[in-house]
């Protein structure tokens, strides 16, 4: 339940107000996202680990 609670919190608008506990800022909510390298390091690895299977499987 805590974790939902994290999740569901809105943007920040008076941090003075909430500093013990705070919601994310208005910019790293909307913030673009211009190096997507994580969606390309996960397709690497995924067909390196089919591929390393591949030769062990097949010709190990």
């Amino acid at each position: 339940m805590e974790n939902r609670e994290k999740i569901n919190k809105k943007i920040e608008k008076d941090y003075n107000a909430h500093q013990e506990n705070p919601g994310p800022s208005e910019e790293s909510i909307k913030e673009k996202d211009d190096k997507p390298v994580a969606n390309t390091i996960k397709w690497v690895i995924a067909i390196a680990v089919i591929i390393m299977a591949i030769i062990y499987f097949f010709f190990l």
